[in-house]
């Protein structure tokens, strides 16, 4: 019995020492899990279908299988890119390895090509130190971020660009530009490492709570730059150009919405108190921006219009999207109103002045808008505003705010991206345009790309 004692009590703490081991091995939280994956559901609903839509209404009757199959192909495309070479390549150090390199700033390694050791296991930090989500969650989220991106450009050179053109740009785009911004804006060591290695505009202090400079200004310089280089669509600015169907076009931009929740709400990557704040965000500045478009249509044209109402809605969400956790709903709304009405001028008097057939505005919304949401996100992000200000790691507290140091920083951020995509766009739209030409023939641009392109018709 004396010897039966000490072996129970020697099992009892070996036990108990394995499930101290195994308690403090992070587990991750199942309602931020499952948060993230509808988060990541409604982000891939805004390419299949809402953009798709969205752009589909706006082309003429004889070109809108074209984009949706443009739309849909991309989709496919940076899918399977985003799986073998993309996540890598934005969200892991230089090199082969995790470690810092000398181009950590710039762009991360091929450790985690083909998602080498990406298991149902593995575990990704969120803003909140302790706090974990499946690593397969976060590749999933930002598979959707990827794929949304370069479907936007499609928009800028709609009905004259061959397919295989616009493809082989936008892979081009992905690999140059999308990963690189990626990994600048958003790659860190997470809130246990937070004075690691980190992307070069992260490390500089500029933010982006859901992709305003990553996506949007990237984006909308791209779409600029290939569109100029396309050259306008027959009949432009001698003919009517416009939208066939703008149904398609609402319910598009509807589908643009309600995805956006997951969009902006899904970065905080976690289920708490500022997902809820920047899904409201999300709901007040669209409105705002769209009461704003309508205003300033209203009073330019003498008449409000659903096309300008809704584009108003897609410029607001574009305005609020690097701003969204970080600014209060008041802060938000004026965001919005001032998207609305910027990107209104930019579509309405700055295209004009360029002078570059912009099909679908990708540059006058998604660009403009963006530039406007990154700048004045170091406005409202003031906690005198409103706002949440800049969390100190290592001081485990929110920091002393800098409005003209953020200013600064969210103006780096912006410049910085325009300049990077406006090179790599130009470059690549070259190369492609050498390799196998841009545009499709004049006579098939006049039938319409539907029949000639892909053999179908919309309409009977």
């Amino acid at each position: 019995m004396r010897q039966i004692f000490p072996l129970a009590i020697a099992l009892a703490l070996a036990a108990g020492a394995a499930h101290a081991q195994e308690a403090a091995v992070p587990v991750p939280d199942k309602g931020d899990t499952t948060w993230m994956l509808l988060s990541g559901i409604l982000v891939m609903m805004m390419t299949i279908p809402g953009l798709a839509l969205f752009y589909g209404g706006l082309v003429r009757s004889k070109n809108v299988l074209s984009v949706l199959m443009q739309v849909l192909t991309t989709f496919c495309v940076m899918s399977l890119l985003w799986v073998a070479f993309g996540y890598s390549l934005a969200f892991t150090g230089a090199g082969d390895a995790a470690s810092a390199g000398p181009l950590t700033p710039y762009i991360g390694g091929l450790s985690k090509s083909f998602l080498a050791g990406v298991t149902p296991s593995s575990i990704a930090e969120t803003f909140s130190a302790g706090v974990y989500i499946p690593e397969l969650t976060f590749v999933i989220f930002q598979l959707a971020f990827a794929c949304i991106a370069p479907a936007l450009i499609v928009g800028a050179t709609a009905e004259r660009l061959k397919f295989p053109a616009i493809l082989m740009f936008i892979v081009i785009w992905f690999f140059l530009s999308y990963l690189p911004m990626a990994h600048m804006v958003w790659w860190w060591g997470g809130p246990s490492a937070y004075d690691a290695p980190s992307g070069l505009l992260f490390g500089h202090g500029a933010l982006d709570f859901a992709g305003g400079t990553v996506i949007h200004i990237n984006a909308g310089v791209a779409g600029l730059i290939a569109a100029y280089v396309a050259g306008p669509r027959l009949g432009y600015n001698r003919e009517l150009l416009a939208p066939h169907n703008l149904t398609f076009t609402l319910i598009g931009g509807c589908l643009l919405w309600i995805g956006w929740f997951g969009f902006n709400a899904g970065s905080n990557l976690e289920s708490n108190g500022v997902a809820a704040m920047a899904m409201l965000n999300t709901v007040v500045a669209p409105a705002a921006a769209a009461l704003g478009w309508t205003l300033g249509e209203w009073i330019l044209r003498g008449h409000p219009s659903l096309l300008g109402a809704v584009s108003g809605v897609v410029a607001g969400l574009v305005g609020i999207t690097p701003a969204a956790g970080f600014v209060g709903p008041m802060g938000a709304i004026v965001i919005g109103f001032l998207a609305g009405i910027i990107c209104l001028w930019a579509v309405v008097w700055l295209k004009s002045r360029l002078k570059i057939d912009d099909s679908l505005d990708v540059f006058g919304i998604h660009g403009v808008g963006g530039i406007v949401g990154a700048i004045l996100t170091g406005v409202f992000a003031a906690p005198s505003l409103g706002g949440s200000g800049v969390f100190d790691y290592a001081a485990n507290t929110v920091g002393e705010f800098s409005m003209g140091s953020q200013v600064y920083a969210q103006t780096l951020g912006v410049v910085i991206c325009i300049i990077w995509s406006a090179v790599v766009s130009f470059v690549a739209i070259h190369i492609v345009k050498a390799l196998i030409g841009l545009r499709v023939e004049q006579n098939d641009e006049r039938q319409g790309l539907d029949i000639t392109t892909h053999g179908e018709n919309a309409y009977n």
